[in-house]
């Protein structure tokens, strides 16, 4: 059998965030956190096995929610479900409207904000195909150590702003794809998995404008 190799990924120490300050839910003071998260004398890379179940550390993961504004002024948001097989066994059968994963370290060397926005578009380019020009506003984070695999992350949110709402899945466990109104989203609101729910309530309440 051929040697798997070892996926490093992007980490800060729990502890950093509870002294920047810990929150659950959402946050959108970009500016108090992310200078702090990726500085690299804070960051380091782990093997992905240690840390997925170690909550002394936070993993550092871009969540990028695409919208798309129609030629009436309606929004719409891109959403999709997971597949039985997708790699985050906790995750599965749940839909989404966050596209993103872990910064590897074959994003780079640093352990900073270049590694972080290589990490992020590459995971854009690995799941979905985006048509068009799109432009990334960072908005807040999203913190949930309700549950087992919220307390092992820390959820960095984007609002991708695309010129077109052609989006289509490059991914076999990304399904059911489709842009839908908030309205929508908020009425099927249990299906999401916690960071979707946390992300849809920021949006229904402004606290995440777009």
């Amino acid at each position: 059998m051929a040697n798997i190799p070892q996926e490093d990924v992007l980490v800060v120490p729990r502890s950093l965030f509870d002294r920047v300050g810990a929150f659950q839910g959402f946050c959108g003071d970009v500016a108090a956190y992310l200078p702090v998260l990726l500085d690299p004398k804070h960051t380091s890379w782990r093997p992905r096995a240690s840390v997925e179940d170690d909550p002394s550390f936070k993993q550092l993961i871009p969540y990028c929610v695409l919208a798309h504004r129609g030629a009436d002024g309606s929004l719409r948001y891109f959403s999709y479900t997971r597949g039985g097989g997708q790699s985050e066994a906790r995750l599965r059968a749940k839909r989404s409207v966050g596209i993103g994963g872990h910064i590897a370290s074959c994003d780079g060397a640093h352990g900073d904000d270049t590694s972080y926005d290589a990490g992020m578009r590459r995971e854009l380019a690995e799941e979905i195909a985006i048509e068009g020009q799109w432009q990334a506003r960072c908005v807040g984070l999203i913190n949930d150590d309700s549950n087992a695999v919220g307390s092992v992350h820390l959820g960095v949110v984007h609002i991708l702003e695309l010129e077109r709402s052609a989006v289509s899945s490059r991914e076999s466990e990304l399904v059911e794809c489709g842009f839908d109104t908030l309205a929508a989203l908020l009425a099927a609101r249990e299906r999401f998995e916690t960071w979707s729910q946390i992300a849809l309530d920021a949006l229904r309440d402004g606290t995440i404008a777009v």
